[in-house]
């Protein structure tokens, strides 16, 4: 399945929220902010090499809300976080490249808003190198399009509540 047939197209394909269906498959990650919103929690992905937001596989769950949430909780380590807006903050497809016996394939991935509320001390586990506390702002002029994309969007957000 070509990335530019959509998130719409991938609904209609048979198993679209589980990882096997290797031509593409839907993921779920958080955009988590602090209490105060002014700073955002990002992941040095094992795998992968880069910082990025908590996030993972659906793994047949339709509920991609729920997966951001519990991707982010386990993944930081962080108790008490709470999914700040049910509706979807971004959405993003991008390629994984071939890893050991898994193709290539791509990750159509549907971001929501989390919240920092139970404090903002974390655990990272094995699928992460390090975490780190960054300034929305300073994300914003990030290299990475995808995170400085959602920087903007959160910075836009923010402004506009102001």
């Amino acid at each position: 399945m070509a990335a530019d047939r959509g998130f719409s197209a991938l609904l209609a394909e048979p198993d679209p929220f589980v990882r096997a269906r290797l031509e593409g498959h839907f993921t779920a990650s958080a955009w988590l902010v602090s209490a105060d919103g002014t700073r955002v929690l990002l992941m040095h992905h094992a795998k992968l090499l880069r910082w990025l937001q908590p996030g993972g596989h659906a793994d047949g769950d339709v509920d991609l809300s729920r997966v951001a949430l519990k991707e982010a909780e386990e993944e930081t380590g962080l108790t008490g976080l709470v999914l700040d807006d049910p509706a979807v903050f971004d959405l993003d497809c991008h390629w994984i490249p071939e890893r050991k016996d898994v193709p290539g394939h791509w990750h159509f991935d549907v971001r929501y808003v989390v919240r920092a509320g139970g404090g903002e001390t974390f655990v990272g586990n094995h699928e992460s190198l390090g975490l780190a506390w960054r300034p929305v702002a300073e994300v914003a002029a990030d290299p990475d399009e995808s995170l400085s994309r959602m920087a903007g969007k959160w910075l836009a957000r923010q402004a506009a509540s102001d």
